[in-house]
């Protein structure tokens, strides 16, 4: 099994050949994963730079670690940023912990039109952590080292801004006719890839969005919190990242 892996900011993963673990993540790997010397962990500052290293000491609350090796990974290319109308209940947080497990990039919260939850300007800051919180969780259980960005919540507008400026722009709609199995997908630049809410991209949203290619995954109809992740696959099977 691969070795688990934890956060440490980006200066202390750098600091030399002995890192201390501390914090939130040194408990949850002292007291919850009770981690013992000898053994050996990742961590990373989820921006690409990471550390194989050994156990060498543990209290009760953090660790410290004897660095085995470095690395780094390039910034991914083609970069899959996905789109995801806020869902109703939990489904947001599930779509973005299966996005981050299958390899997006960049996640967009939007509210859609038709999204039947709506994030209050009370309630938006909580409910962003919550996905942010869900993104970085699935993350580290995904063995990842470049974590995925979650941004403010999105407007149309934002949206339709965001589709323009793509090497490919597409949006999962249930009466499209292209395949999305059949769309030629680019070696760099953002793939842009919008996912609707419960009810559905509506025909004004639609009309926003007309720079980008409407697809279909297949015959059935997926949720809001499983579409997403479905296509965000069949795009990286057809890039060398998947290779």
């Amino acid at each position: 099994m691969s070795e688990p892996v934890f956060f440490l900011d980006g200066a202390a993963l750098a600091a030399g050949e002995r890192l201390g673990l501390d914090g939130p993540e040194g408990r949850h790997a002292a007291d919850v994963r009770r981690l013992r010397v000898g053994e050996v962990l990742v961590v990373t500052d989820g921006a690409g730079h990471a550390a194989r290293a050994e156990v060498v000491e543990v209290s009760r609350a953090s660790l410290v670690l004897g660095v085995l090796d470095r690395w780094s990974e390039p910034d991914p290319q083609p970069r899959l940023v996905v789109v995801q109308a806020l869902a109703k209940g939990d489904r947001g947080e599930t779509a973005v912990e299966t996005l981050t497990e299958v390899g997006v990039d960049l996640i967009v919260p939007w509210s859609a039109a038709r999204s039947v939850t709506r994030w209050s300007a009370e309630r938006a800051p909580k409910a962003l952590e919550r996905w942010r919180s869900a993104a970085r969780e699935s993350a580290k259980q995904s063995r990842r080292i470049r974590w995925p960005e979650v941004t403010g919540l999105a407007s149309t507008t934002e949206v339709a801004a965001l589709l323009a400026g793509a090497a490919l722009g597409l949006v999962l709609h249930e009466s499209a006719t292209e395949p999305l199995a059949d769309v030629e997908v680019p070696e760099s630049g953002d793939v842009v890839l919008v996912v609707g809410p419960e009810g559905g991209i509506s025909p004004e949203e639609l009309a926003a969005f007309a720079v980008s290619s409407a697809v279909r995954l297949g015959p059935s109809v997926l949720r809001t919190s499983t579409a997403g992740t479905a296509a965000a696959a069949v795009i990286l099977a057809r890039t060398a990242r998947w290779r």
